[in-house]
């Protein structure tokens, strides 16, 4: 490769890598993914074209790039965890790029691109449920702060946003080179019509048809709860140094008389603490918890007050060996676990649970325990070691409406959050720590993502950060209100309450289902083409050899 070919291609990578970033960095930036992968398919066309050696390292240049310019602030609050996030999570990328490369060389017309789309989009749904999980950059995640533009996600869910980026991105480049290889005059009208057809759909028929659902669309839910969120702004890192937890419970409950003052006696009121307000909560005997005493009496001077509220909790085993590959020992012959719980208490003895069951890698769960365990002991219990609830469960406020709580990262996957309103959420709540970030666009990605929930649910959100941005908001994906970041404040609102179902919560993700499917086919058709052009080439080579011997003699 000489020095012309890594000029070009290195203003090709920065320009995918912009592109892809843009929408994840800068407000209402998402329609650059629809055109960011052009430059990263013409520097592959050209690599080609020109028998380029090592070019993976380009592709893999372009995703890490990405990954930099969007999650850089992962190293905020562990530097190994985000270098290692952004080139694991790059070279994933890349390894299905050079495996569309390598289908390319087999198959021919639009069946690598075909394969390129559904494998990308196939790897992104595994993301979800992988043992390591890391899918904060989703494609479709690209268009969270244009929700007006992607109401349909209620039916698609966010990889029918991926799918429309690689089809914009995929149409985009082809019409390129047709135009040129000065191919597009000598094409039959009826080709160039359709192809003008073809355009038009992927690139405008999306857009158009959720703005007029955006503008016509009306929420069926007609009863609604107030809300008071409570934001401490406390800082994660020195919170227990600075603060004893009595201090910090008092801040809450302080947070909770001003809530008071403004909603009667008489209504019914939910308030939201965030994530891991405290960590004296044992669940052999949650009651007696120092913390859980005073939230108990704090509510109970009112009639109709439930507070939900985040806890990292412990449970005690009795037992002379490990219980889990997950215990750690307290005492001889007694071990416990660890929780990231949320708690939904009144003033009428009602107590829910929900553990967080989508954990993040590394800081709170220790992937494949068993093998990773012993490496984790070996480097001194780097590891978190928190488990949770294999289904989701729902808490109820008012004593009879059914909420969901997703917590912090849970907030991120998509199925997942579904399958609250599936048990039967009527609304959702997302309870957070966003601080460990520090100000950095990681805590307003992280809002806008509920905004995606929001729509492929149709369920208002009451989102309750400890630093902020705790905001409310509504089924069409809008933010309502919202909180300064690094302030103490109390947000005042009401979330409406919605028993309908939308076809991605009743059917789920039926987007990456089907392209998980065609990768699966499209990979089988790639091996099949070798083995038979492998067949073919021996069958020839063997009558090649039997034509020489015949000359020979």
């Amino acid at each position: 490769m000489n020095g012309k070919h890594c000029i070009l291609f290195l203003i090709l990578s920065l320009l995918s890598a912009a592109g892809l970033s843009a929408g994840f960095l800068f407000p209402h930036c998402g329609g650059f993914a629809l055109i960011a992968f052009v430059p990263l398919l013409w520097m592959d066309r050209l690599a080609s074209r020109d028998n380029c050696r090592h070019f993976w390292w380009w592709h893999y240049l372009t995703f890490v790039l990405w990954n930099a310019f969007t999650t850089f602030w992962v190293c905020n609050a562990t530097v190994g965890g985000g270098i290692a996030a952004i080139l694991i999570n790059a070279l994933q990328m890349s390894v299905i790029w050079a495996l569309y490369r390598l289908v390319s060389r087999h198959l021919d017309g639009p069946l690598p691109y075909i394969f390129l789309i559904s494998a990308w989009i196939a790897w992104e749904r595994f993301y979800f449920s992988a043992e390591v999980s890391w899918p904060w950059l989703t494609l479709g995640n690209a268009f969270a702060s244009s929700t007006s533009c992607i109401q349909w996600y209620e039916i698609t869910g966010t990889l029918g946003g991926s799918l429309w980026i690689w089809l914009c991105n995929v149409t985009i480049f082809l019409v390129t080179v047709q135009l040129q290889e000065n191919k597009w005059a000598g094409m039959r009208a009826k080709a160039r019509a359709a192809v003008a057809v073809w355009s038009f759909v992927i690139l405008a028929v999306p857009p158009i048809a959720s703005w007029i659902r955006y503008a016509t669309y009306t929420p069926e839910g007609k009863e609604s709860i107030d809300v008071s969120l409570l934001q401490p702004n406390l800082d994660p890192y020195q919170k227990f140094q600075s603060l004893s937890q009595a201090q910090q419970n008092d801040i809450l409950t302080g947070l909770m008389d001003s809530a008071f003052a403004e909603h009667p006696d008489s209504t019914a009121l939910l308030l939201i603490a965030p994530e891991t307000v405290t960590g004296d909560i044992v669940l052999n005997s949650c009651r007696v918890s120092p913390t859980m005493m005073t939230f108990d009496h704090k509510i109970s001077q009112r009639k109709r007050t439930d507070l939900l509220f985040g806890a990292s909790t412990y449970e005690f085993i009795d037992s002379p060996t490990a219980p889990s590959h997950t215990a750690r020992k307290a005492t001889e012959g007694m071990w416990y676990e660890n929780y990231n719980s949320a708690f939904l208490i009144n003033n009428n003895s009602y107590m829910g649970i929900y553990h967080k069951s989508k954990l993040v890698v590394g800081v709170e769960k220790m992937p494949w325990p068993a093998v990773m365990g012993k490496v984790d002991k070996a480097l001194g219990g780097v590891m978190g070691h928190c488990i949770g609830q294999k289904e989701v469960s729902l808490l109820y406020a008012d004593r009879k409406i059914p909420v969901g709580c997703a917590i912090c990262y849970e907030s991120v996957y998509p199925e997942h959050f579904a399958s609250y309103v599936g048990k039967g959420a009527r609304a959702m709540t997302v309870i957070t720590n966003d601080a460990w970030w520090g100000d950095t666009p990681g805590y307003r990605q992280h809002l806008r993502y509920s905004c995606l929930r929001a729509i492929e649910t149709r369920r208002d959100i009451a989102r309750c950060a400890n630093t902020g941005i705790s905001a409310f908001i509504n089924s069409r994906g809008d933010i309502v209100s919202e909180t300064q970041w690094w302030t103490r404040d109390v947000l005042n609102g009401s979330i409406l309450l919605n028993d309908s179902m939308t076809a991605f919560v009743r059917t789920g993700d039926v987007t990456g289902k089907a392209c998980t499917l065609a990768a699966i086919l499209l990979a089988l058709d790639f091996l099949l083409t070798v083995i038979l052009k492998g067949r073919n080439t021996e069958k020839k080579s063997r009558k090649d050899r039997k034509v020489q011997n015949r000359c020979d003699r």
